[in-house]
């Protein structure tokens, strides 16, 4: 089985600055991660190359910084990485970005020499939080999709997902090729190894841009093909409105808690 791993790198830190003229993140100098859902889909991923046969390629939009988070992919199961990068590229929003992305699996696709059975992502990346660069790669792509999954089983050219619900889970069938984003799984991602961190290390990394994917269309690309626009963007304030007892027995201070509650009308 044929697998396509879409990963972000994600600012690592709570310390995010926004530009005040684009309103997008400045990524430059924030220390970095592989996005955590999507290093649940490379286990996935994995452990289906591992029992199917087949190849594991990881694939990421973003800029130099981003082969860092390649490599970490590299170094756990991943063959092969690809980097899409452009400054074509940059201020793209979940539309624009799954657009760019299901162009470069397509690229992808043709210097592998192979056809992906199975696109995998994360359920969605911690810096925005909106879940929706999957299922949209899934529509670029006219491909079925399934969401928030916790299991994947290939069965007689078919996949059968776990998928995660309110009432617990859903067991879904669907054929290939298909798109699938991953939620936290019961087992852990696996940790690299120094030899696999060393060989990692040593593999290349090619660079897509604009010029490699020879279908695209740059207004569907960065800002200009962006329609979600960021209106105000502001860091919340965390007021402490908690009041500390102290030097009281402990009848004395429950009395006060009942007193407090009392006196904000909570009861």
């Amino acid at each position: 089985m044929n697998i396509c791993v879409c990963i972000k790198q994600v600012p690592d830190t709570n310390e995010i600055k926004v530009d005040p003229v684009t309103h997008t993140l400045i990524r430059k100098g924030v220390p970095s991660i592989v996005n955590p859902f999507d290093t649940y889909a490379q286990e996935v991923g994995v452990r289906l190359k591992e029992k199917l046969g087949g190849k594991v390629v990881v694939i990421s939009m973003g800029p130099e910084q981003a082969k860092e988070a390649l490599k970490s992919c590299l170094s756990v199961g991943a063959d092969s990485a690809y980097l899409i990068s452009s400054r074509k590229f940059g201020g793209s929003d979940t539309l624009a970005t799954s657009y760019i992305l299901s162009e470069a699996i397509k690229a992808v696709e043709e210097k592998e020499g192979l056809k992906f059975d199975l696109i995998l992502c994360g359920k969605q990346a911690t810096d925005g939080d909106t879940a929706q660069v999957g299922p949209e790669i899934a529509e670029h792509l006219d491909l079925a999709q399934i969401t928030y999954a916790l299991d994947i089983v290939e069965k007689d050219g078919e996949i059968q997902v776990k998928r995660e619900c309110d009432a617990g889970y859903d067991m879904i069938s669907t054929k290939l090729p298909a798109v699938v984003t991953v939620v936290k799984l019961p087992y852990e991602p696996r940790y690299p190894t120094i030899k696999s961190k060393m060989a990692a290390k040593r593999k290349e990394i090619p660079v897509l841009t604009e010029e490699d994917l020879t279908g695209i269309n740059l207004e569907n690309c960065g800002l200009k093909g962006s329609p979600t626009r960021v209106k105000k963007t502001y860091t919340p304030v965390n007021e402490k409105n908690g009041v500390k007892l102290e030097g009281l027995e402990p009848d004395a201070a429950a009395n006060e808690v009942v007193k407090l509650i009392y006196d904000a009308k909570i009861l």
